[in-house]
């Protein structure tokens, strides 16, 4: 598609999530314009969600009024010396061990270590704000894992790269984009009484 004709359909998009005039400009964060451009190359359905700043899944969730169960938050995950992008349900924690063997499985080789790396790691590797980490890691050239709990909800709705948007979109689409590999690697979170 030429680079015109992405920049209008950008355009298009922002106007339609800030209901602005069609003849202004909408002015959206590089890394937001990236991911919406990402998106229609690839010929992604999806819809791009405007909402106060929030820095976490769950207040995503409580600002969109959404079930924490159709949020994903997106983790960096270093195993032995490769990163991998690994999306979780918000309403979930990350087991390393079951996480360890999916990536041991799907690698061919047994990982030795895993670790969340620290922010310094996702400013200057994958070149982003602390926590405005995009779902898509097809972005990063990182390999995505997604848990498999994502597929209980219609449309999941994923972080951006900003902080004042996400984007849905049912998961099968999201899967076959990012050629993401599904295992069972989140534990639910027990609800506090």
């Amino acid at each position: 598609m030429a680079k015109k004709k992405i920049s209008d359909k950008i355009q298009a998009k922002a106007r339609k999530v800030k209901k602005s005039a069609p003849e202004k400009e909408i002015k959206l964060p590089p890394k937001v314009a990236k991911l919406i451009s990402y998106l229609l190359k690839a010929g992604v359905s999806h819809d791009l969600l405007r909402h106060k700043t929030v820095y976490t899944a769950y207040d995503a969730a409580a600002t969109m009024k959404k079930k924490l169960s159709e949020m994903a938050k997106s983790l960096l995950i270093k195993a032995d010396k490769d990163y991998y992008a690994v999306i979780l349900p918000a309403d979930h924690n990350l087991d390393m061990e079951k996480l360890k063997k999916i990536i041991s499985k799907a690698g061919g080789k047994d990982i030795k270590a895993i670790k969340i790396p620290g922010e310094k790691v996702m400013t200057e590797v994958l070149k982003v704000k602390n926590m405005a980490m995009t779902a898509f890691g097809g972005l990063h050239d990182l390999p995505v894992i997604a848990e498999k709990n994502l597929e209980k909800a219609k449309k999941i709705i994923f972080p951006s790269g900003g902080f004042n948007y996400s984007v849905e979109m049912k998961l099968k689409d999201f899967v076959k984009l990012e050629n993401a590999i599904l295992g069972k690697f989140g534990v639910k979170r027990k609800k506090k009484k």
